[in-house]
């Protein structure tokens, strides 16, 4: 009998890629979404389909969870009703599947929550691994709140495994989206002084590090889904311009960026020099640790 897996945030720049390899390993999959079917099956493949958490209450349960729901929290500025759109987005979504779950028939065996390397907050330029004590700053509040949410599972016998996923590159969307056309017309340069650190990390390798904590019975708690090989600002930005083969001369100075995004702007000129000890120690191979490479594919 197939295995049935309910995935949130299956239509965006992760999901639309994760639910046509899950459909491939011969899993059935309901996903959760605000679009209409069509265009959640165009995006996603043959799956089942449902716009609210609340219609499938007193169900017979799935075999997994998938967790990914969160609106970018890079969209828009942070004010403090989009902070709560972010809280609402993520925590909330995470406290109402919880309590719906736990009116199914049947727990599911494991649920692969979402997170970020923004747990961590700034940690300047000190190596990061999932040990790492965090710095208390609103990322850490919201990935802190989002993961404990997750975790009341396993008050259930849930197994949970946590995704501190970091910046995720990869081909028609996502971050690099906004950033290769500057590039491309030779406007692009490092943020700030380009020496914080960006844990960067392929789509490709993003999907099958969620695949793994699915498939893992011994994995649960927290990873680090990042490349092993993170760099700073400056070097992505060199990078990225060789890549596209144009110069970058054109820095954003870190007073422009905070007068421009206010307190946002701490997302582009602080980072962590996160690691993925626990992937790595675990067995987990990446398709793309090296960032040209990751790059030259994500923007083909």
């Amino acid at each position: 009998m197939k295995k049935r897996i309910l995935v949130t945030g299956g239509t965006g720049f992760i999901g639309k890629v994760l639910c046509p390899e899950l459909l491939n390993r011969g899993y059935e999959l309901t996903v959760l979404s605000r679009q209409n079917p069509d265009d959640v099956r165009a995006a996603c493949g043959r799956v089942e389909t449902t716009k609210d958490l609340n219609q499938l209450r007193s169900h017979p349960g799935f075999d997994a969870v998938i967790n990914l729901a969160g609106e970018g929290i890079a969209d828009k500025r942070w004010s403090d009703k989009r902070k709560q759109e972010l809280r609402d987005s993520r925590i909330g979504i995470t406290e109402t599947l919880v309590d719906v779950i736990r009116s199914w028939e049947t727990p599911p065996e494991v649920m692969v929550s979402g997170s970020a390397v923004g747990f961590y907050g700034d940690q300047a330029d000190a190596e990061v691994t999932e040990q790492t004590k965090p710095h208390d700053e609103f990322t850490h509040q919201l990935c802190r709140d989002w993961e404990n949410a997750a975790l009341a599972l396993e008050q259930d016998k849930v197994r949970i495994c946590l995704s501190r996923t970091g910046v995720v590159a990869g081909p028609g969307g996502g971050f690099l989206a906004r950033m290769v056309t500057p590039f491309k017309l030779g406007l692009g340069g490092r943020l700030g002084g380009g020496r914080q650190y960006m844990p960067w990390v392929h789509r490709d390798d993003v999907v099958g590090a969620l695949i793994w904590m699915l498939e893992q019975d011994n994995a649960s708690g927290p990873y680090n889904v990042v490349s092993p090989n993170p760099v700073t600002n400056a070097k992505f930005t060199q990078c990225l311009g060789k890549v596209v083969r144009r110069p970058t001369l054109f820095p954003a100075p870190a007073p422009v960026l905070k007068i421009a995004l206010g307190e946002m702007a701490g997302l582009l000129l602080t980072g962590q020099k996160a690691k993925p000890a626990r992937l790595t120690a675990q067995g987990f191979e990446f398709r793309f640790p090296e960032l040209q490479a990751a790059l030259e594919d994500s923007v083909r």
